[in-house]
This record gives structure tokens, C-alpha cells and sequence, in this order.
């Protein structure tokens, strides 16, 4: 017994120096880049829109313009690549937090960073998919929603996503007119270059945080309304901007939020603390 428990010990001190291992953590900062790429093109396309054109605003359409423009499947595969490793450095500080913390703040650092890998690997999943020539489904979110709602228990399940993808929206609000995000940076530059981080960060995670705090909210209206038509994703979330007054300016302004949140994460990829 003592045996296997040295042998349990030694692989998990192995896995959590090649969590560490420098290879390892520029791979995983190559994830926040291809996070700050998808961000960019949805910000690009809900700009298009804003200005009369069309598109689908969502990761469905940023991809699918990634895959289409010359070495787009290379580039695909390097985002698969780079989200893959995030969600594997995240998953390790779920198995190994610092020690420094209390157990109190532990179960909130693994939680925190649990949520954090399961988006990135469904990401990695989403950018594979596309790499290899798939892609997601235009009416996918209506037919799950569809699906969920014929049920209490389905029903209840999406309007607690709904509240819950509500209350993420309006964390990002908060940690961007706080800077809260900066507790994250190590090395920010100092004078106009840091401040231009600043700025990126904070109107980024402003607009990030409208983007989800909308998606929250048409997603608890279609489960109260029983009408999954509603339910249409970040793709509808952003169009229905366009619907209230002064709309089109709404919608650009969230557009260019959500581009310098892409540029903010690409910075972010060389200042995260990790």
C-alpha cells in the first residue's frame, strides 16, 4: 500500500512539473491568442452587420471565415492546439493549486478554473471540428433548446444556464469598470503601453459582458415563453441590438468592444500569470 502510494505521489509530481515545463505554458498561452482571434472575426462580423451587411456574429461564423481564407486549416489546427493546452494547464490547477491558498479558497481556484477549462476545451473541440472540414449546425442552439424545453427538468436546466450566462455577463461588466482583470497580468508594461492595456481590457470585458449579459436574458424569455425560436445565440443576441433605439450604434459600439477584447487577449497571452 505504501508503494503505490509513492508511485501515485511521484506521477502526480511528474504531471505537475510538465504542467510547469515551459514548452507546456507557451502552448497554453497560444490558447488566449486563438480565444483573442475568435473574438476579433465576431467582433468583424456583428461590425458588418451593424453597417448593413450579413453574417452570423457567433464562433460558428468566425470559424467558418477562418477556414475560409488561405492557410485557414493550418491556422485552425495551431487554435486547436493552443485551446487544447489551455484547457490541460487549467485542468492541472484544478489537481494542483497553489499552495498558498486556504481550503476555503481552493474549491473557489479549482471551480474558477474547472468552468475555465471545460469552455476551452469545447473551443479545442469546436476548432478541430472545423480544421477537419465540419463545422456546427445554424439551427443547433433552437433544436437543443427545443429539445430541453418539452420538459420541466429541461426547462428549469436552461433557464439556470440562462440566469447563469446573465450573471457572467455581469462579472465581465464589473471586472472591466473595476480592472479587475488586471490581478490576472504579471509584467504589464509601465506608461502609454500599459494604459493601453488597460483601456483594451476594460472596454473589452464591458462589451463581452452586454454580449452575454443579452444572450442571459433571450435565453430566460424563450424558456418562459416556451418559444425556442427565441433561443438564437450569440449570433441573435447581438442582432437583436439592431432592434432597440439607436440600435445600429449600439451594435457597432458592442462590435469594436469585442474586437479590442480579441486584441486584449492576444496581449494577454504574453502578460497572463500563469
Amino acid at each position: 500500500m505504501g508503494e503505490v502510494s509513492r508511485q501515485a505521489r511521484k506521477a502526480a509530481d511528474g504531471a505537475e512539473d510538465a504542467s510547469d515545463s515551459k514548452p507546456f505554458i507557451i502552448a497554453a498561452r497560444a490558447g488566449y491568442i486563438a480565444a483573442g482571434l475568435l473574438h476579433i472575426l465576431i467582433g468583424v462580423i456583428a461590425l458588418g452587420v451593424a453597417r448593413g451587411g450579413s453574417g452570423s456574429a457567433d464562433q460558428n461564423g468566425a470559424m467558418a471565415s477562418l477556414a475560409g481564407t488561405p492557410g485557414g486549416g493550418i491556422l485552425l489546427w495551431v487554435c486547436f492546439i493552443g485551446c487544447a493546452a489551455l484547457a490541460l494547464f487549467l485542468l492541472s490547477e484544478v489537481l494542483f493549486p497553489p499552495k498558498r491558498l486556504n481550503s476555503k479558497d481552493k474549491i473557489t481556484y479549482r471551480l474558477k478554473n474547472g468552468g475555465k477549462a471545460v469552455v476551452y476545451a469545447a473551443i479545442g473541440v469546436a476548432f478541430a471540428q472545423y480544421a477537419m472540414g465540419g463545422g456546427g449546425g445554424g439551427s443547433s442552439t433552437q433544436s437543443t433548446s427545443a429539445a430541453l424545453m418539452a420538459n420541466p427538468v429541461g426547462a428549469a436546466l436552461l433557464l439556470a444556464t440562462g440566469v447563469g450566462i446573465l450573471a457572467v455577463g455581469g462579472y465581465f461588466v464589473y471586472s472591466g469598470v473595476t480592472q479587475k482583470f488586471e490581478e490576472n497580468l504579471s509584467g504589464k508594461p509601465s506608461g502609454s503601453a500599459g494604459k493601453a492595456v488597460t483601456i483594451l481590457g476594460t472596454v473589452g470585458y464591458v462589451a463581452k459582458g452586454i454580449a452575454l449579459g443579452v444572450l442571459g436574458i433571450l435565453l430566460v424569455i424563450a424558456t418562459v415563453r416556451n418559444n425556442p425560436e427565441e433561443s438564437t445565440g450569440l449570433d441573435g443576441a447581438l442582432k437583436s441590438l439592431q432592434e432597440q433605439p439607436f440600435g445600429v450604434w449600439i451594435l457597432g459600439a458592442v462590435a469594436l468592444g469585442l474586437i479590442a477584447y480579441g486584441v486584449f487577449m492576444i496581449v494577454r497571452s504574453r502578460y497572463q500569470r500563469m
